[in-house]
């Protein structure tokens, strides 16, 4: 009698973009856990160092590496395919964010929006899409997020570039099909990491962050049905499933790790 599902992805790479901290740095940890050998990715070569060891130590494994590349451009992905060609799991985690006046915000920081949270995905799907479609297994995950169907008025840039990440993964699922790969994305919801405490704070004030984060939820994200900040974790065990064989015929789909935060059915 089975004593219950295990997530075992031993044999594989997973590379996970801007994972030196917060959801990727979790994301990297459940896929070590899980037995994948984990590509950890920053900019900086001593902090993305020192992340690949605590995920490492995290996890108990010693299969964690480090991979100090600007993902965000051609010749960071371009490195990290010639140090770790053979990728069988893609999480797209990189991404920027902030609060900002839309009628503020230049044509200059849209293209830096667009090129970290869009382009480093496209390129780095297209980077890796072939060689996974030719061995018969892969998995791809994009992480978006809720402002991708709830634009929040203090950041539409970022909502709109989550909109185009849903759209460009959709797409690659298309391309991907019927060869054994699976290419979806993770709709999270408000999660709690130091960037998002600090975004927090700029909203309601230098609080106690019990009390901050409460009036946060309940003034800027009403929706969450959860009423409270979604772990870090949390979001990776649901990575880790997309990345493994149990979500054989989960493609082409946005799945939802967002406290009830979004309001529809679908997706």
């Amino acid at each position: 009698m089975s004593s219950g599902i295990s997530i075992d992805l031993t044999g594989r790479t997973a590379l996970v973009s801007g994972s030196t901290q917060g959801i990727g740095a979790a994301i990297a940890t459940e896929l070590a856990r899980a037995g994948a050998t984990v590509v950890v990715n920053g900019r900086d070569e001593e902090r993305t160092r020192a992340a690949a060891e605590a995920v490492g130590a995290d996890a108990g494994s010693d299969r964690v590496r480090a991979l100090a590349a600007d993902l965000a451009t051609a010749e960071g992905a371009a490195r990290a395919f010639a140090a770790h060609p053979d990728v069988d799991v893609l999480v797209n985690n990189l991404g920027v964010f902030g609060s900002a006046d839309p009628l503020e915000i230049d044509d200059d920081e849209w293209r830096r929006y667009f090129e970290v949270n869009v382009l480093s995905a496209v390129r780095l799907i297209r980077t890796y899409l072939p060689g996974m479609t030719g061995r018969g297994w892969g998995r791809v995950v994009s992480i978006a997020s809720d402002s991708a169907i709830v634009t929040p008025a203090e950041m539409i840039h970022y909502g709109v570039t989550k909109t185009a990440l849903l759209a460009v993964t959709r797409g690659f699922a298309k391309a991907a099909k019927g060869t054994g790969v699976t290419v979806n994305s993770v709709i999270v919801g408000p999660t709690h990491t130091p960037g998002v405490e600090d975004f927090a704070r700029e909203l309601v004030g230098d609080l106690p962050w019990d009390e901050a984060e409460a009036r946060f939820m309940a003034e800027h994200r009403p929706q969450s049905l959860i009423q409270r900040l979604i772990e870090p974790v949390e979001v990776g065990r649901v990575v880790a499933y997309l990345s493994s064989d149990l979500a054989s015929a989960t493609t082409g789909g946005a799945v939802r790790a967002d406290g009830g935060y979004v309001d529809s059915i679908l997706p």
